[in-house]
Formats: structure tokens, sequence, C-alpha cells
């Protein structure tokens, strides 16, 4: 009995060695979990009425156990690679199966698709039309290369301060003629096209507090009857007639603009509403106006909820996808595949997808990765246990060996 016992140490001390072989090989993986060989003694049970005064039957590998803690997170500056900051697993699709993985070492493929160097795309929830992510179903995360549609200026706000002391021109309004009007500024709008137009507009001293405004696009005239405004003693814009009758001083209208470009029709609203007439200077203090050029792709971002932000160069950035994370009910109820994934089973239960930074999921670090949680130290402690396991019971067959040749060479 002494050899099957000897044997089934020496087969448990080389499984240990190589599971702790594996660790050590892995140590530099990204994702990579550790594992832990658990041992179980074999005990046979003794026939009813049999004394229960006998040995064990030797040891067995119980199970080898993932040791699933965070490892270490490094910064690498590349915005597809990602770390999770605590609970979750990346969900990644192998033609079409699912799979699971701390690696978040991703890249785009030829067709645009995020995927990991084993060509496994990444899954997002989809954006939806009201903003939010449609979290019950899964898709793969998709790079959109195409440009970023224009967007017609529609509206403008213009915050700057008329000189109260202003004299009025003695000449006719002509844009060509500085000495004709008071001062000037301009702005750029946009047509439905994305093509950018020069929006120059003219303010004509009319007497005490009376203005006449007028507006220039492309150096043509867009209302040939001036809008007027008038602010009151205390300095604010109190009063206002445009070129359709409107007296809204935060939405007024010039008129319409029809671009060579082939463009619709510009009609802008202008909000006036915070302009001032004090003192005796000219000075513009903001100008915002909502429309804007096509933009070309200019870089991916992914903030710490997981959400991917495409980034154009007309400074527009759109929401693409958002980084779905998984657990589990029981980790170690994970099976083990290659390229640092795990796939559920019927112990592990079904997964439970979430966004970064919901309960019991981490948040996302995108430009860094996480490294091999193994421990070097420790594994080559458990290396030499497990060499000094294996020699003993080797030691074990040898001595049971010599006793029974002593046996063997009894003489009667």
């Amino acid at each position: 009995m002494a050899f099957g016992i000897a044997l089934s140490g020496i087969d448990a001390a080389q499984s240990d060695l190589n599971v702790t072989a594996n660790n050590i090989a892995n140590s530099a993986t990204t994702g990579f979990k550790s594992s832990t060989s658990e041992f179980a003694e074999l005990f046979a049970v003794s026939p009813q009425g049999v004394s229960n005064a006998q040995t064990g039957n030797g040891v067995k590998i119980a199970q080898v156990a993932q040791k699933f803690t965070q490892g270490n997170i490094t910064s690498t500056g590349n915005n597809l690679d990602l770390a999770i900051s605590g609970g979750g697993m990346f969900v990644v699709s192998d033609n079409g199966a699912r799979q699971y993985t701390r690696a978040g070492a991703f890249q785009t493929d030829g067709s645009g698709y995020v995927v990991n160097s084993a060509g496994q795309r990444l899954q997002v929830f989809q954006p939806t039309s009201t903003g939010t992510f449609n979290t019950t179903s899964l898709t793969d995360l998709q790079l959109v290369t195409g440009d970023s549609a224009p967007n017609a200026s529609t509206t403008a706000q213009l915050v700057y301060n008329l000189p109260a002391n202003a004299k009025v021109p003695v000449t006719a309004f002509n844009p060509a003629d500085s000495s004709s009007y008071n001062q000037s500024t301009s702005l750029t709008l946009y047509d439905s096209l994305g093509a950018a137009h020069t929006a120059s507009m003219y303010f004509v001293s009319t007497g005490a507090n009376a203005w006449s405004a007028y507006q220039y696009i492309d150096a043509r005239p867009v209302n040939a009857t001036p809008v007027k405004l008038t602010y009151s003693a205390g300095g604010v814009l109190s009063a206002v007639t445009d070129v359709a009758g409107g007296t809204n001083t935060s939405a007024i209208s010039f008129g319409s603009y029809t671009p060579a470009t082939g463009a619709s029709p510009m009609a802008v609203s202008y909000d006036l509403s915070r302009s001032t007439q004090y003192g005796d200077t000219f000075s513009v203090t903001a100008i915002t106006q909502n429309g804007y050029t096509t933009g070309k792709l200019s870089g991916i971002s992914v903030a710490s909820n997981g959400v991917v932000q495409a980034n154009y160069t007309n400074g527009r950035a759109t929401a693409i996808g958002q980084v779905a994370l998984a657990n589990f009910a029981n980790q170690q109820g994970l099976q083990q595949v290659s390229n640092t994934d795990w796939v559920q089973t019927y112990a592990s239960g079904a997964a439970l997808y979430g966004p970064a930074g919901a309960s019991g999921f981490g948040l996302i670090q995108s430009g860094s990765l996480e490294d091999s949680n193994v421990d070097i130290t420790s594994q080559l402690v458990k290396m030499i246990t497990a060499q000094r396991a294996f020699q003993a019971n080797a030691q074990m067959i040898s001595t049971e060996n010599q006793i029974t040749q002593t046996i063997i060479n009894i003489r009667p």
C-alpha cells in the first residue's frame, strides 16, 4: 500500500509543479490570473463491522483554483488599451461565441472592429436616440470611419458693449465706408452643406440710446431694412424691432440668406439680450453659434464608465457604444481557455452584464493594461515546496522498496 500512497504523492507534487510552472511562465501575460493547487486526502471507507483503525490511501488534486485578485495597472498611452479597476470582465465575441477576459489589449482590424490579438471582437451596449444605452443586448464595437455630418447655423448669441457716447454718422450707411457706421464685428456661420460663411454685423448710432444694425454675409447684404435696437437709460437692451417685425431680444431675425454653394437658405436667429451700452468703448465679450462643418475622425476616447466616443476634427464627439462588463455568481466555476479567456459553465452561473461603475462592476482605465497577478516570490517558494514533496515521496518509494527487498531476502 505504501507504494500506491507515495505514488499518489508524486503525482500530486508533479501536478502542483505544473501549476506553478504555468504561473511563472505567464507572469508577464496581460490579464493573467494565477492558479493554486488544492489537495484532498484519499481515504477508503472501512467495511461495516471492521475496525476503523486504518491509514489513508494517499492524496489527490481536488481542484486547481483561480485567484481572481486585482493585478497592477500599467499605463501604455494607447487609448484602446483598457484595464478594469475593480470587478467585472470584458466580453468578447469569438465568431459569435461569447468569452470573458481581463486582458484589455485591443486594436482595430481592417473593417474597423475593435479586436484583441486573437481577433475576438469587443462587445458593447449600443447607444439609443435618447442618449442612453441599450443594456439588454450586446453588439460588436466598430469604429465609425466616415465623416461627421455638418450642422447648419440656426442660432447665434453676441455679447458686446456699444459706446454710450457714440455720434450719429453724417453719411448714409455703406459697409465700404467706415465713417458711415460706428462699430462692426463678425462671426463664422455654416450652411447645410458645412461650408463656412463670414457674417459681418454693423452698428449705426441713430440717436441717444438708439441703434440700427445691418448684417452682411460673404459681403452680400442680408437686410436692407435695418434692425432697430433701443437701450435703456441703464444701458441694457430694452426694445427691438427686427426685419420681420419681431420684438424678442433673444430671437432677432435679420432675414434669410441663400448661399452660392447650393445649400438651403440660411435663417439665423440672434440673441442680443446680453448686449449693453456703457461708457465710451466698444468691446465683444462672447460670440457663439450652433453650426459646424464636416469633420473627420481624429481619435477615440473611452471614459471611466466605458462610454466610447468618436472625436472629430470639427470638435464634435459622438458616443458609439458603452463597453459591457460581465460578472458571475461563482467565478471559480468558469472554465479557462486559451488567450487568457474564460467561458461560462453551469457551475459559474449565467453572466450578469452591466456598465462600468454600476453595482458590482469596477471602473475602466483607458490607456492602461492590467498586469498578471502572479507573485514570483511566492511561486518560487511553492516550487521548492512541491520539489521537496516530490523528493520525499520518491524517498518513500525507495524506503518501501528496501523493506520489501529485506523481506524477500529472509531465508528459513
